[in-house]
């Protein structure tokens, strides 16, 4: 499989694109505190995700709520269950991971929901970032905290108590 590289400039920093010609598989965060490299076996071109750019630029500008692209994430079937529960949050909402866990119907499993969460190769198009605590922290989220809260923040979907620190 030939997978291609693109990295765009966002409000949330740099994002490493990564996929093939017939779908997303990866958006990395460059400027958290895990920026990814990319592989050497990856061809650099922005072709293949020409969409992809266009419906990243309209969300960040408040004009696209729901993203429609071709997504292939790779994971075990519990994560792909957790990672199909995301993309039900609607925008401008947030799940605690006790809400998520209810979703994909393993009411005990909270911490294996969040870490199937955190293991979201596709953040922003997959919402990994609407889940938060149980008493509206934000807690954990793979590009940094002031990343999930600027996500949330775009999508006025930022706890009221957060969202009063902001202002």
């Amino acid at each position: 499989m030939n997978l291609y590289h693109h990295t765009i400039s966002s409000p949330i920093g740099d994002l490493l694109l990564v996929g093939d010609a017939d779908a997303l598989h990866g958006v990395y965060f460059q400027s958290g505190p895990h920026p990814h490299k990319p592989d050497k076996d990856w061809q650099a071109g922005d072709k293949p995700f020409k969409e992809t750019i266009h419906q990243l630029k309209a969300y960040f500008a408040g004009r696209l709520q729901r993203f429609d692209l071709p997504l292939e994430p790779q994971g075990t079937e519990f994560q792909m269950q957790v990672w199909r529960a995301l993309r039900t949050i609607p925008y401008g909402k947030t799940w605690s991971y006790g809400q998520l866990a209810e979703r994909v119907r393993r009411p005990k499993a909270s911490r294996a929901v969040g870490a199937a969460n955190g293991q979201n190769p596709i953040p922003v198009i997959i919402p990994c970032h609407r889940v938060i605590g149980a008493d509206g922290s934000l807690t954990g989220f793979g590009g940094g905290l002031p990343i999930k809260r600027k996500l949330l923040a775009i999508e006025g979907a930022l706890p009221e108590s957060k969202q009063a620190r902001l202002l």
